[in-house]
């Protein structure tokens, strides 16, 4: 138990790590046995993410209209993941856009240079993600902010769930073969850590967005929370076979393209909810 308590609490660091730019003061050993109980953590750390995004949204929007309160937020929501996954976006858009064999598309996601389809791919996604934002803060809310405070949640828990499904597109080489023994197992962990934390947000932020048939609150919670995966699987699962097709399985750049694509569609079913 205490073995597991300790490769437990050096997963949540490492995830914290590695998927945000908040300190945490540990030093840990980035194996493959922290690497995969890090993966279950996932969602623990987009919970950390999503709590800095929804507070400085609440914060912002007290001294700015809905717009450039809508700006700011999604500076501080870029800056508190240190731009890995916008990265990771663009990368994988720049290789698997062009017409090159698998080999080279390769080579040109593991190059430092953006190339024109990842620059396009950036801006609209941010486009996109502003848009989506600015929409949600005119009609914001407490039950607003926990949902909102949950997407990032989701979306990470994706990409352990993308680490399960398919195999590493670069064999033993490349970030993502750090996370080659991630299997179902870790990817249900992770998802139940989700939805522990899910439903502990909704509740906080007023339990239920909208009225589920007149269920108490709690219910009406747990309703909620069971949603985000289902609607994580639906928006991630399209684009995660289309890019292992073209790429032979994923990569460190795809499971962070793959985070971005799914939290982008999460906030636009978000803002369509509160339209």
């Amino acid at each position: 138990m205490f073995r597991l308590l300790v490769r437990s609490g050096r997963g949540f660091a490492a995830a914290m790590q590695l998927l945000t730019r908040i300190p945490v003061p540990l030093e840990v050993p980035y194996d493959q046995g922290t690497m995969r109980a890090s993966a279950v953590s996932f969602p623990l750390a987009g919970a950390a993410v999503g709590l800095v995004t929804a507070a400085s949204a609440a914060a912002l929007l007290l001294l700015l209209p809905a717009w450039p309160a809508a700006a700011l937020t999604l500076a501080v929501w870029t800056a508190v993941t240190g731009g890995l996954h916008l990265d990771g976006w663009i990368d994988t858009a720049d290789g698997t856009l062009s017409n090159w064999p698998r080999e080279r598309m390769l080579e040109i996601m593991k190059d430092s240079r953006v190339g024109a389809m990842g620059a396009m791919a950036g801006v609209l996604l941010l486009i996109v993600k502003f848009a989506a934002l600015a929409s949600l803060l005119d009609s914001a809310g407490p039950a607003c902010w926990a949902m909102l405070a949950a997407i990032p949640v989701w979306s990470r828990w994706w990409m352990t769930a993308a680490m399960a499904a398919w195999p590493n597109a670069r064999g033993e080489g490349g970030m993502g073969a750090l996370f080659r023994g991630v299997r179902a197992v870790h990817a249900g962990g992770a998802a139940a850590a989700g939805l522990a934390v899910t439903f502990a947000l909704l509740c906080a932020g007023g339990a239920a967005p909208i009225e589920w048939g007149g269920l108490p609150a709690p219910g009406a919670a747990a309703l909620a929370a069971a949603a985000f995966p289902a609607l994580a699987a639906a928006f991630g699962w399209p684009l995660g076979r289309w890019l292992a097709r073209r790429l032979g399985g994923q990569t460190g750049d795809t499971y962070g393209a793959m985070n971005e694509w799914t939290e982008a569609w999460l906030l636009l079913a978000l803002s369509a909810l509160y339209a």
